[in-house]
Formats: C-alpha cells, sequence, structure tokens
C-alpha cells in the first residue's frame, strides 16, 4: 500500500519482494490459513481448538495456563485433561510450582489437590499494578467513589450500613457489593504504590524513612497522592 507521495506507507513493510521472488501465481483467499492444523480433520470445533492450542503451546504452558485460573483445589488428573497433557507430566510440573510458591497443594483422603497460590497470586497482581503509568489515578479514582459511597449513605463502612437497622434494597445491598471491591481494590493499589516507590528510592539509593513527611510521600521529585 503506498501513501499520494509515492513512499511506503508507514504500516507497510520496509522491503519489497524482488520480481524474481514474486509467486508465478496470483496468491487467492485459499493459499492463506490462520490456523497450524488442518481443521478438516476435526468434526467437533471444541476438539480443533484444543489440537490448536496444543500444537501452538508447550505443555509447561498450558500447565501454568489452567492452574492459573484454578482457584477451587483439583487433581493432577482433573488439570492434565484440561491442560491436554498425561497425569504424570501435570503432576511433575505442578510439585515443581508448589516448591517454588506459584502453586498450592493440599493433601486430601483422594490424593494431592493443586491450585494457584492466593499470594503468589496476589503479588503478581500488585507487581503488574506497580508497573502501571496510571497507578495515581487509579488511586485518585476509587478514594473518589469511596468518598461518594460514605458521603450517599453518612456512614464510614460498607458493614456498618450493613449491621444498620436500615432496611436495604437491591440496589443498597448492590452498592455494599461494589463498595467492599472499591476498598479491596484500594488496598492493592496502595500495596503496588508502595512497591513502586520503594523500588524509585532503591534506585536512587534513597533510604525509605528519608522520603516521608507529614501526610505526604515524595517520590523522586515528585509530589504523590496521600496513602490514607
Amino acid at each position: 500500500m503506498y501513501c499520494m507521495t509515492g513512499d511506503p506507507s508507514p504500516d507497510g513493510p520496509d522491503e519489497f519482494p524482488s520480481e524474481e521472488e514474486l509467486p508465478d501465481e496470483p496468491v487467492t483467499v485459499d493459499d492463506i490459513d490462520p490456523f497450524s492444523v488442518d481443521d478438516d480433520d476435526f468434526e467437533n470445533i471444541d476438539d480443533f481448538a484444543a489440537a490448536e492450542w496444543k500444537n501452538q503451546s508447550t505443555a509447561d504452558e498450558r500447565i501454568r495456563t489452567v492452574i492459573n485460573r484454578t482457584t477451587t483445589p483439583r487433581s493432577a488428573s482433573n488439570i492434565s485433561d484440561t491442560a491436554l497433557v498425561s497425569e504424570t507430566k501435570a503432576r511433575t510440573t505442578l510439585n515443581k510450582l508448589a516448591e517454588e510458591g506459584i502453586v498450592s497443594s493440599h493433601q486430601t483422603d483422594s490424593g494431592k489437590q493443586y491450585s494457584r497460590d492466593p499470594e503468589w497470586h496476589l503479588l503478581k497482581q500488585i507487581r503488574k499494578l506497580a508497573s502501571s503509568d496510571t497507578l495515581v489515578d487509579q488511586i485518585q479514582r476509587i478514594q473518589q467513589e469511596l468518598t461518594a459511597y460514605e458521603s450517599k449513605y453518612d456512614v464510614n463502612g460498607p458493614e456498618e450500613l450493613l449491621i444498620s437497622d436500615t432496611e436495604l434494597d437491591q440496589n443498597e445491598l448492590d452498592d455494599i457489593s461494589h463498595w467492599r471491591t472499591a476498598n479491596r481494590e484500594l488496598s492493592h493499589l496502595r500495596a503496588a504504590y508502595r512497591l513502586k516507590e520503594a523500588k524509585e528510592q532503591a534506585a536512587i539509593g534513597v533510604e525509605p524513612d528519608d522520603r516521608h513527611t507529614g501526610d505526604r510521600t515524595t517520590t523522586a521529585g515528585t509530589d504523590q497522592p496521600p496513602l490514607q
């Protein structure tokens, strides 16, 4: 694709094939296949999707994908079925991940069961939040949301509203649920902020206690919102 000036489009390739490299016959839609397996071999779309996933990923990658979504303990056999690997491979990998603290294992009467480690998963979320360029904006947004709830109901928190003598309708119960979620989200954002602050201070060789004055925190010369 070319611009009006004749120069290649910014979204086009840097180099174009020579005349010798071009195919003798024009390329048709039938020549372009986005999939790495032949869908004609499968009558069931789920079987096709499973084969495509298996073809494009390693056994370890599939086990990690499944365990990252596993909050309720499951057996190695159950996880192996979902991850499209042998039970032996699943158990070996899961035990290794448990040693690394990524997976929680629980011994039951029917055998060992596995789930993602909640602390490791939370730390992963916090590290991701800490790298966000909008971290401060997210904190301010949640603080404004919480302030709005407190002003609307004239109480200090969702639990206080829940145990009040006021008869609550469905909209108010929904607000309580969202209020709780916002409180939890703010605690994660605060932890991410402190992690980001600690990393920035370590990078410039400043002890954390040297950067705090009053209710505000200064990071690398930039005023940040107080974490109340």
